[in-house]
């Protein structure tokens, strides 16, 4: 990375940008407006016809009129109420839309401006270290903000550096500074934009930022705009997939991988390892020094969508707070039932773990891509056995 120029960083930055999740939902949020705002129109000119046609019909005969008075009345009034009530849902659904659009432009604005705001604020005041380095590979510090910023939030993953994130793993204050811009552009942002909706509608009490903050996106369509529970449970599952992976990482390699740093920087560069494996990729470590049982656990942590989320609850608006115990138990299992693909990485960190003394001393024997043959080999005859003493 380091062979291309300012100009050259500065193009990546901006094809970063706009390929990044949260523009693009930006772009179908224009989109979606646009064509809402072309539905109002057609409406709007049907009625128009609709009373051009009416002012021109020819005059009814004295005696129809009089059998049935208010039966061509009420037939115009019907027609017409129709598409009025239709226009009038289209355009708080446009409103809504427009709103959320302004919403989620703040959000990515202000995260880009104060992510490298920030960044930039720190290796120039607060850090000699990652000043001197900058300067030893004659990396401008503005465009070194702006670049990591903008591939942080992305989840890019690229860095100005050949090194990546390893040349600043001792220092904290860049990794701390990483972290919630990949949280926040990744699996917290729904969490995030409802929050943002919440102030909104609070703060300026219009009724199309109250609608959206009520329906989310039965409202808008918009599919990060997530029910409030639904968000709270989001960053509950982030916050334990993060504390696993510490432990994880700090239990395994706290005298392995990590050694050579402080406690301090230890704790940092494993919440950054972690964070970043949900799906950014920047990392403050060599990936290969890692053990298995580590390596096996990210690729876990890859496979899972962002909004993969731990959900014990009934979704539909007409059912009890409180329901049952029995329904609340059904539903707890069948949340917490996980796919055979996870249940196979799960054996196969337990096998690293267990046998991790052997992982080292017979690496010809005992290896990693043996460890997954033989736990994926063993599901099909334990399932064959498991099915077998059932029908017996």
């Amino acid at each position: 990375m380091e062979v291309f120029s300012n100009g050259q960083l500065l193009v990546l930055t901006v094809l970063m940008f706009v390929g990044g999740e949260v523009f693009l939902s930006l772009l179908g949020l224009a989109s979606k407006w646009s064509k809402l705002r072309k539905q109002i129109h057609k409406s709007s000119r049907r009625v128009e016809i609709h009373h051009v046609a009416e002012l021109e019909m020819p005059p009814v005969d004295a005696a129809t009129e009089f059998d049935n008075p208010t039966s061509m009345t009420s037939t115009a009034d019907d027609e017409i109420s129709k598409p009025l009530g239709h226009s009038h849902d289209t355009r708080l659904r446009r409103d809504a839309v427009l709103s959320l659009f302004f919403v989620v432009l703040a959000i990515l604005l202000a995260v880009h401006v104060l992510g490298a705001g920030a960044i930039a604020a720190y290796i120039l005041h607060a850090s000699p270290a990652a000043r001197r380095t900058l300067r030893g590979k004659a990396l401008n510090v503005w465009t070194f903000a702006v670049f990591t910023t903008v591939s942080t939030f992305s989840s890019c993953g690229y860095m100005p550096t050949n090194e990546n994130m390893l040349v600043f793993k001792p220092d904290t204050g860049l990794q701390l500074l990483l972290v919630p811009q990949a949280l926040v552009g990744n699996t917290l942002f729904p969490p995030l934009l409802a929050a943002c909706v919440l102030v909104a509608a609070a703060a300026t009490r219009r009724v199309e930022r109250k609608e959206t903050a009520k329906k989310g996106r039965g409202l808008t369509g918009d599919y990060p705009l997530l029910p409030a529970r639904r968000c709270a449970m989001l960053a509950a599952t982030v916050v334990g997939f993060l504390t696993v992976q510490v432990a994880m990482l700090c239990g395994m390699e706290w005298g392995g991988a990590l050694r050579g740093m402080s406690p301090w920087e230890k704790v940092c560069s494993a919440v950054f390892l972690a964070v970043n494996s949900r799906h950014t990729g920047e990392s403050t470590l060599d990936i290969s020094t890692l053990a298995p049982a580590i390596l096996v656990l990210f690729v876990l942590m890859m496979y899972l969508p962002p909004y993969t989320t731990w959900f014990p609850f009934e979704e539909r608006s007409g059912v009890k707070d409180h329901p049952t115990e029995e329904t609340q138990g059904v539903r707890l299992l069948k949340s917490t039932l996980l796919s055979q693909f996870s249940y196979l990485a799960i054996f196969v960190i337990a096998v690293c773990i267990t046998e991790r003394e052997k992982l080292k001393e017979d690496p010809l024997n005992f290896n990693l891509l043996s460890i997954v043959v033989e736990v994926v080999r063993q599901v099909p005859s334990y399932s064959k056995r498991f099915k077998a003493s059932k029908r017996k």
